[in-house]
């Protein structure tokens, strides 16, 4: 089974979701709505139903869809998930550089190396600010 996140993540298909939370839709008027052909857009469909993030129902020769109750909140605590693992790793980082001492500058100088003359260096007599002290 395609991963529900990957799944919801493509342009077109969080569209697609987006249209049905204003309720139930058949293909035609949900592909009206994209440049995608109606043939695509019914694959998208089936996709978002494989994964269970839609229904569908047949009323006479159509097939009407609509978004699953179970399949949104799984989707949504599957983001809350991926979200909050994701801060937590950030937040890893930002402590590990944080031990490891000052961050390096563009040039790989930490700032107090990198520091320019109006920043606390004398300069040598005849110096510009870009040759800085030897």
């Amino acid at each position: 089974m395609p991963d529900l996140l990957e799944v919801a993540a493509e342009p077109t298909r969080r569209r697609i979701l987006q249209l049905l939370a204003a309720g139930e839709s058949a293909v035609t008027p949900l592909s009206d709505r994209f440049a995608a052909t109606r043939s695509a857009i019914s694959q998208h469909l089936l996709l978002l139903a494989e994964v269970g993030l839609v229904e569908v129902r047949k009323e006479g020769r159509n097939r009407l869809y609509r978004l699953s109750a179970k399949g949104m909140a799984r989707l949504h605590e599957q983001v809350a998930v991926f979200w909050t693992n994701e801060l937590n790793l950030l937040v890893a980082d930002a402590h590990a550089l944080a031990a490891s001492g000052p961050a390096p500058g563009p040039t790989g100088q930490t700032a107090s190396e990198g520091q320019t003359p109006s920043e606390g260096q004398n300069l040598s007599e005849g110096q510009t600010p870009s040759e800085g002290p030897s």
